[in-house]
């Protein structure tokens, strides 16, 4: 086995080296506190590798992402995001009896208990959709108790399958409560997409028929969020699991990571930014030309982990392209995008620095398209990244990983006595 070797107070410390499947390399520090007494800083984690996992592999040089080794390109283009869930909970594409029963499952548990309502109607009209979904969220577990008392195989599938199902339930509620509508309940006939759409946007006072089009867009948005290695909301999941939190629990927590405006909220960033334009009644380069000299943001350009071109932001381009088309959607917020983009690929200060377009500058732009607001972009975020948070808190449960407990180093004040408060 290869080493690393540290030299510290005259002591060689050999590191063993882990090598992913990927020829990732990584330094063992396990044991580097019980050999030397020292702990590593890595502020944002940057450079840390809290665990082992086969779940997806990202390439940020390269461009590269994959779902259980299945590349996001054949996914997005072949696949549907029941699909996708399936895969990266249990590991392999489902064959066909396999898709059946897992959607019959799931399907099975779409009805959510009469009295979660009450919570709902607990909430403000003004309230955050995601502020309730995650709050619906939790509360599974004093519906489910078991899913913390029994954590046997055939419960913890129990409750993938009621999370699946009852997180369009919520996400569909959390809308209607906030335009004062009526909720609607799920309807079986319809596939999970279909469903949600049905929730979010029929009406008691006509019928409603999901727009293919639409569809289709929905389920390669889902796909493309389904995962995305150990972001803040996948570690946050993984860290609540740790301590043996119900899946319910761990999931919420995971919704209340994405809800940072650092995490989830960019693609709504990305709308307000295109708005602000429009209102400015400035021309997209002459917003780029405030960008550079650091008077605005440009959101919607760049990622922190890809060094390139960000692979879901190629595919939801030409996704985004033809659902304009095909829709027939006339908005002066796409075209100011449209034309922000071609101005920042030509730009030699964007170009030089790398930022491209990513996945939250085109996501906004589809989701305004298909007439979801904009305080809504956060939970569709968080509806595609479900299966893998679950797939993460299904992993990390498995391992005999123990209860995430992160060192820190203290900055504080040093030792002091305490003062009688008539002293002080």
């Amino acid at each position: 086995m290869s080493t690393a070797q540290l030299f510290f107070e005259g002591k060689t410390i050999d590191l063993p080296i882990i090598i992913g499947t990927e020829n990732e390399k990584a330094i063992d520090i396990s044991n580097l506190r019980d050999q030397t007494g020292l702990v590593t800083l890595d502020l944002g984690y940057k450079n840390t590798g809290a665990t082992k996992s086969a779940v997806t592999f990202l390439d940020g040089e390269l461009g590269i992402l994959r779902y259980r080794g299945y590349p996001i390109e054949q996914l997005a283009e072949k696949s549907n995001f029941m699909e996708v869930a399936y895969l990266l909970i249990y590991g392999d594409l489902p064959n066909k009896a396999q898709y059946a029963a897992f959607t019959d499952e799931i399907k099975l548990h779409t009805l959510v208990n009469e009295d979660i309502k009450k919570i709902l109607d607990g909430f403000p009209a003004t309230a955050h959709p995601m502020g309730i979904l995650s709050s619906l969220v939790c509360s599974l577990t004093a519906f489910y108790p078991e899913s913390v008392e029994n954590p046997t195989d055939s419960n913890i599938n129990l409750n993938i399958f009621r999370l699946l199902a009852k997180m369009p339930t919520f996400v569909g509620w959390a809308y209607k409560k906030s335009l004062g509508h009526p909720v609607n309940y799920p309807r079986n006939s319809y596939d999970y997409c279909q469903n949600f759409l049905h929730m979010m946007f029929a009406l008691p006072v006509e019928d409603f028929h999901p727009d293919p089009v639409v569809v289709d867009a929905l389920n390669k948005l889902l796909i493309l969020h389904a995962d995305h290695e150990q972001n803040c909301s996948a570690s946050t999941v993984r860290m609540v699991g740790s301590s043996k939190a119900s899946l319910y629990s761990s999931i919420s927590a995971g919704i209340n990571a994405l809800w940072g405006p650092l995490h989830g909220g960019a693609n709504q960033e990305v709308i307000e930014m295109l708005d602000e334009i429009r209102i400015l009644g400035i021309k997209p380069v002459d917003y780029l030309e405030k960008v550079k000299k650091k008077e605005v943001r440009l959101m919607g350009f760049g990622h922190r982990v890809y060094k390139n071109f960000d692979p879901r932001a190629r595919i939801i381009k030409k996704a985004c392209d033809q659902v304009l088309s095909q829709l027939g959607v006339k908005d002066p917020i796409l075209d100011i995008a449209k034309e922000l983009e071609e101005a920042a690929l030509t730009d030699d200060y964007f170009i030089s620095r790398k930022l491209y377009p990513n996945v939250d500058f085109y996501s906004g732009i589809i989701y305004r398209a298909l007439g979801i607001p904009t305080n809504m972009f956060t939970v569709m975020f968080a509806l595609g990244r479900l299966p893998g948070w679950i797939a993460q808190w299904k992993e990390l449960n498995a391992s005999k990983e123990p209860i995430g407990r992160p060192r820190q180093i203290y900055t504080g004040l040093g030792s002091r006595d305490y003062v009688p408060i008539s002293n002080r």
